[in-house]
């Protein structure tokens, strides 16, 4: 908690719990608010921390949207966000840092959870923004209202922290066919829907990096599947062989996707070796193979 980067980012924090502006907190990327929670709890910080509670107590009371999803709004000022606004990727690291951060009993958090869970599934949704969540399975205007990917491993990662005797029968369900969804695909074909014509996967979906925002990665897919119990999966075995190939002969990984220059304080350098991504890679490993 003393060494950077939590050091910055908490050095950068306003007194009332904010970042950059106030509001609900995801400009500017990313220094804004919610990006600062997110990366916190990737980098271990101290849940007890009154600063650590601070920050989220306030992106509980100004981040949720009516709907009860978690959305995305860079205006400084302290209106809610529209239900339009929430999509899978904020809402599903929102869920994953806060629950984390041991808010998993919140209402506000519980009410997100619910709100992801029926977004995957369709059950019970009121209505659908052709500006946002766009429809059941990960549909999101991002992405052309096709299902998207990325919005799937980052909301999978927020409900893959529910302890499992949590879980309700609908995020079950969710956890269920999310999981068919991603498997559905070889990680290294990387065929998922692509929108606005794209005939190929991101060139970001095949660089690891740290810390991670709304981007996602081949390990990442890979993380949020062994966090479901499907580390040994047949389907994994062409992505784990590359994942493995692209460790350095002193048994490193490289910051591929290091974000230089957009955070409080550069995590590493880009394209250098990296301990964050060779902590990811090791974890997802010992699942895979021990």
């Amino acid at each position: 908690m003393i060494a950077n980067p939590i050091a910055a980012i908490l050095a950068a924090q306003r007194a009332d719990g904010h970042w950059e502006k106030p509001g609900p907190g995801y400009a500017t990327k990313y220094r804004g608010t919610v990006w600062q929670l997110i990366f916190l709890d990737q980098l271990g910080a101290d849940p007890n921390d009154h600063r650590i509670r601070r920050a989220a107590e306030y992106v509980l009371a100004h981040t949720p949207a009516r709907s009860g999803g978690f959305g995305m709004s860079g205006a400084a000022t302290l209106a809610a966000p529209p239900p339009s606004a929430v999509f899978h990727c904020l809402n599903g690291n929102l869920l994953r840092a806060l629950i984390g951060f041991g808010w998993l009993d919140d209402p506000r958090v519980q009410r997100a959870i619910d709100w992801q869970a029926r977004a995957i599934t369709g059950e019970g949704m009121e209505r659908w923004h052709a500006s946002g969540t766009s429809g059941p399975a990960f549909g999101c205007a991002a992405n052309d209202q096709l299902p998207c990917a990325w919005g799937a491993i980052k909301a999978l990662r927020g409900l893959a922290r529910v302890p499992a005797g949590r879980r309700t029968p609908i995020v079950s369900r969710a956890i269920g066919a999310g999981a068919a969804f991603l498997l559905s695909r070889d990680p290294l074909d990387a065929d998922y829907p692509a929108g606005w014509g794209n005939a190929r996967p991101s060139g970001s979906w095949f660089r690891l990096g740290f810390p991670s925002a709304y981007v996602a990665d081949v390990l990442e897919n890979l993380e949020v599947l062994a966090d479901l119990g499907h580390a040994r999966d047949p389907r994994l075995a062409r992505a784990v062989g590359w994942l493995l190939k692209k460790q350095d002969d002193l048994g490193r990984w490289r910051n591929e996707y290091a974000y230089n220059r957009k955070t409080w304080v550069d995590f590493e350098h880009q394209g250098q070796p990296s301990k964050w991504v060779t902590l990811r890679a090791c974890r997802f490993l010992r699942a895979a193979l021990a």
